[in-house]
């Protein structure tokens, strides 16, 4: 495996080598969208320098030393795998290595100060942004500082702050790792973030904030910044609001960063002139054209041109009633609130206010206080998680208070300019987090506020605000640890268990170099291990697992992957798939997946645990793959379904034929457009030319065919992509259709159900019109 790779040659896929900032970059370089150019210190360079140090014993007896009840073990343990980081010596080779390769990046790209970024594989995530929380070094000039930098970048996985939020978050402390991205610094002029669907309403207007100089004052909340409001359907400014800007952020002479003032004429300006707001815009769509999800995205621009820094899933959908929040409730109408700022999470929640300086004075706060202070940093995590309320002078949508309260559930204003000389510690006070306002007194809801929004997993209450639909509604989930939140959401099962998922997180090596090592018990376990985790969460829901499909490039790049996989021309559509099961080299590692999952349905007494075969191609795999599952003690019955992924034509244009062999249907849309068009969904230009769309005739007649086929023979069928939650068009189509389920990514569970009750609704009364 790779210790350095250009950002250029990697993509999501590549998350376990290259972490979540880098692997969305990366798949953004590889679809034409301006990021600077960079390379990236990999994983496996993270796990040699562990490996090959005193570290490999180090951090996991400092893990073993917290107790999760004492937060001065988190420090204490903290510290020390932090000094170790920054001072044991590096491997031999490794170094060289490194700096070998940072000083051919320099020469190709002419690069005299670089920005030096954490990229953990625990990052940028559904569910978990990790927003600010490892370290980022800019303006890094020369290759010592670079690899002082990356040490700090390396430390920054194991801070306090870092610890207690993935402890929150579900993640095991020693399962992650974290790459190192270095790139070609820009000398921003301007900088900022834009959400492409508002994360505090989820409303389809898009958010920019821009301020003068590097993002780091904006993201920090020390600066309030223009705030614009972008029509989603017609792309028109609807609101602008220009911030008075004093401060700056910019670059030090020979480098490392200074704070200057704005000059008296650029105070009050607007930062990005419509033109280029609306440049901005369009790079957004795009970007969330290729996600076919909301995304969060960090811009910045120099004199000439825009550039794009990061861009993460928005994590914060709003859904249902936070954890805390009141239910709407009318106050007195001509009360004045004591401040008012931006609603940053929806909420609304009264408390006792407690003025915090910084993080020095964490430990004044109570549980179920509301957090008052100038801006948050991401060492107050710890506070914030046991805040009711979170209301800060400066910053805006897009701060770290900001985003980390949405995670957290918990309601938030920002931006209020004088909260903390206009609220006296200790003073009762109510924080509604969707008016942006904070009143006197605690009161159970404030002047027009509604139902708030909840984190992207199972808040408090989402039950009883969720609408019955005829359309089965299920839940796709991505790693097991979220399994316990995901199950808490109002939904019929699991319509996606992908077990490449759990190799990647769980297993982490290929698994026919598992098997020849002797270590097939070891792979079996891991497996039952995650998928039981997600099965006993959500029984007696069933969970469908869908056995691997890695493509031999994702499989290859596994660590011991090369022996055992070819170099294919095009993998999207070459060994995948079914065509693995039946194949003597790979059967016995399918073979460790279904064991997997007899164990889970045997030992545990998990019978919700359900097969989904991917990319089928006939029936004649079909046939040799049943025998295989019998073998194994997997027998299609009453209590055991198989399903099949609609992916490739065939299944389509034989429906019927295919129904013999299954009890229904998923349709993978992205993989049966890109073989109903013809279009690469890996292509660059085609993306951009805007051929791949799920919403083609072409594939809406296909998927009609296959509804009509499955429903002849008794079959269901289901989709589980993110179609219906972001094209409502493609929602209505579908139910019209008779689709028998929809599986969701969690964030969009609650708002897609209610647009689909709205249409099942309506058809019932477009019926009954039609009747009389």
């Amino acid at each position: 495996m790779a210790m350095i790779v250009p950002l250029g040659d990697v993509s999501d896929s590549d998350l376990p080598l290259v972490g979540g900032k880098a692997g969305k970059l990366g798949e953004l370089v590889r679809h034409g969208l301006p990021v600077p150019p960079g390379i990236v210190v990999t994983t496996e360079a993270y796990a040699a320098f562990v490996d090959g140090t005193e570290l490999r014993t180090i951090v996991p007896e400092a893990l073993r030393s917290i107790d999760p009840t004492a937060p001065a073990t988190v420090e204490a343990a903290s510290e020390r795998i932090r000094s170790a980081f920054e001072s044991v010596p590096f491997p031999p080779g490794l170094r060289d290595e490194i700096a070998a390769a940072y000083e051919t990046f320099c020469r190709q790209q002419a690069v005299k100060f670089s920005a030096v970024r954490s990229s953990a594989t625990a990052e940028d995530l559904e569910g978990a942004s990790f927003a600010g929380l490892q370290e980022t070094f800019l303006n890094v000039a020369g290759t010592d500082h670079v690899l002082e930098a990356i040490r700090k970048c390396w430390g920054s996985l194991f801070t306090p702050r870092v610890l207690v939020y993935r402890q929150a978050k579900g993640f095991d402390h020693a399962g992650v790792r974290l790459a190192v991205l270095i790139q070609k610094m820009v000398d921003a002029t301007v900088s900022g973030i834009l959400f492409t669907r508002d994360p505090n309403t989820g409303e389809n207007h898009m958010i920019v904030e821009a301020g003068w100089g590097l993002g780091e004052a904006i993201v920090g909340g020390e600066v309030t910044p223009d705030h614009y409001v972008i029509d989603g359907a017609t792309q028109k400014i609807v609101h602008k609001q220009i911030a008075e800007q004093r401060v700056r952020v910019v670059r030090a002479d020979g480098g490392g960063n200074r704070r200057e003032d704005v000059p008296a004429a650029d105070r009050a300006r607007q930062k990005l002139p419509d033109a280029r707001l609306l440049r901005l815009v369009s790079l957004a769509r795009l970007i969330e054209s290729n996600y076919r999800r909301p995304m969060d995205v960090e811009w910045c621009g120099d004199e000439t041109a825009l550039y794009i820094v990061q861009a993460r899933p928005v994590t914060t959908i709003p859904t249902s009633t936070a954890p805390g929040a009141g239910p709407a409730a009318p106050m007195d109408a001509g009360e004045a609130p004591i401040v008012r700022g931006f609603g940053a999470s929806p909420g609304v929640a009264g408390g006792v206010a407690r003025l915090l300086r910084g993080a020095a004075e964490m430990e004044k706060l109570r549980a179920g206080e509301v957090l008052v202070t100038t801006m948050t940093t991401p060492d107050m995590v710890p506070a914030m998680s046991r805040a009711a309320g979170i209301v800060t002078d400066e910053g805006g949508m897009t701060c770290h208070a900001a985003i980390v309260s949405r995670e957290l559930g918990v309601p938030c204003v920002v931006g209020t300019r004088d909260a903390t000389r206009s609220i006296a510690d200790g003073t009762e006070v109510t924080v509604d987090g969707k008016t942006g306002s904070v009143y006197r007194g605690r009161r159970p809801a404030a002047v027009g506020s509604a139902p708030a929004a909840a984190t992207s997993g199972a808040p408090a209450g989402a039950h009883e605000s969720a609408p019955v639909t005829a359309t089965k509604i299920l839940v796709n989930v991505g790693v097991p640890e979220k399994a316990e939140e995901y199950a808490r959401l109002p939904v019929a099962g699991v319509g996606l268990l992908r077990i490449e998922f759990i190799f990647t997180a769980h297993v982490r090596e290929h698994p026919l170099a598992l098997l020849k090592k002797g270590k097939k018990e070891e792979l079996v376990r891991r497996l039952a291990d995650g998928v039981g985790k997600v099965c006993q969460a959500f029984h007696p829901r069933p969970v469908i697992v869908r056995t691997s499909d890695f493509k031999t490039n994702e499989y290859r790049g596994m660590p011991g992957g090369e022996p055992f996989e070819p170099v294919e021309e095009n993998p999207m559509i070459g060994w995948r798939g079914c065509s693995r099961y039946v194949s003597p080299v790979y059967r016995p590692a399918f073979e460790c997946e279904l064991e997997a999952i007899h164990r889970v349905r045997s030992d545990l007494g998990l019978k919700n645990a359900m097969v989904m075969l991917p990319f089928v191609r006939n029936t004649t795999e079909l046939e040799e793959i049943a025998g295989t599952m019998r073998e194994a003690g997997l027998r299609r019955s009453r209590d055991f379904k198989l399903y099949l992924m609609a992916e490739v034509p065939s299944t389509v244009f034989l429906a019927r034929e295919f129904s013999k062999h299954c009890d229904g249907f998923s349709i993978g849309s992205n993989d049966l457009t890109q073989l109903v068009l013809g279009a690469d969904r890996d292509s660059e230009t085609l993306g951009r030319m805007g051929y791949f769309d799920e919403r083609d005739p072409a594939v809406l007649s296909a998927i009609s065919m296959l509804i009509a086929g499955a429903h002849a023979e008794g079959r269901t069928v289901g989709i589980c992509g993110q179609g219906p939650s972001v094209y409502p068009e493609f929602a209505e189509f579908l139910v019209r259709e008779g689709i028998d389920s929809i599986s969701l990514n969690a964030d969009t569970v609650l708002t897609t159900m209610r647009t689909i009750a709205s249409l099942e609704q309506r058809m019932k009364l477009d019926g009954v019109r039609g009747r009389s």
